[in-house]
């Protein structure tokens, strides 16, 4: 399951994340849909979920130390606004590599994604 985050959830991204991805892609505008949901209260949505990956390009909200767990994974994007068409292509490009190519692989990482660098650090 992809879950990507409310900054990013236009239809378009959505539908292309599905047009690969052969699970569920879901917004977190689908866990409130009459509400905003604040970036502390991802994680507890996600642990709701079934071994989820979450998708953002809010790089600094989500510090690796404070928003790892076992459960579920973070991608973090180093994306401007104007760049988030882009999220779908390399997603696709890092959910390829060894290292994070099936759920039990990626889950308790959370992983940085720049232009020049791939990282993670892990529970």
């Amino acid at each position: 399951m992809i879950v990507v985050d409310e900054q990013i959830s236009y239809p378009g991204i959505l539908a292309a994340i599905g047009h690969w991805y052969p699970g569920t892609v879901l917004s977190v505008r689908d866990f409130k849909p009459h509400g905003r949901i604040l970036d502390p209260e991802i994680p507890g949505y996600l642990l709701q979920l079934r071994q989820p990956t979450f998708v953002t390009i809010n790089y600094g909200h989500f510090p690796p130390d404070e928003f790892r767990h076992a459960r579920y994974c973070i991608v973090r994007f180093k994306l401007k606004d104007e760049e988030a068409r882009e999220v779908p292509e390399l997603l696709r490009a890092l959910l390829r590599q060894p290292e994070f190519d099936s759920k039990a692989k990626r889950m308790g990482k959370v992983i940085s994604w720049t232009k020049t660098q791939i990282s993670y650090v892990e529970r």
